[in-house]
């Protein structure tokens, strides 16, 4: 019996650029959460110019990053400029999926 040497870009396309360039354009939502908080309404109501909501998180601590709502990764908060601040990705997230 023969052996046979077949190659993967024989049977399938390999050019993994060309069949993502449809996607490359799709809008998504990314957001950086410093921590969160949970109070009743009637505190939250209470609210006004100047309050402080205290948050779970210390000083220090990574930031969730979250793309359309899922979490991706974990950084920290950067100054960009004197106007801006930024993220950068200390740890990817791997998801479950």
């Amino acid at each position: 019996m023969g052996r046979e040497d077949f190659s993967l870009s024989d049977n399938i396309n390999c050019d993994f650029s060309t069949d993502l360039e449809a996607i490359y354009t799709v809008p998504v939502t990314v957001s950086a959460v410093l921590g969160k908080s949970v109070m009743p309404i009637n505190q939250l109501l209470r609210l006004g110019r100047g309050a402080v909501v205290e948050l779970d998180r210390k000083i220090g601590d990574p930031i969730d990053i979250l793309v359309n709502n899922r979490l991706i990764a974990r950084g920290e908060v950067v100054m960009v400029d004197e106007t801006r601040l930024g993220v950068t990705m200390t740890e990817i997230i791997k998801s479950d999926k």
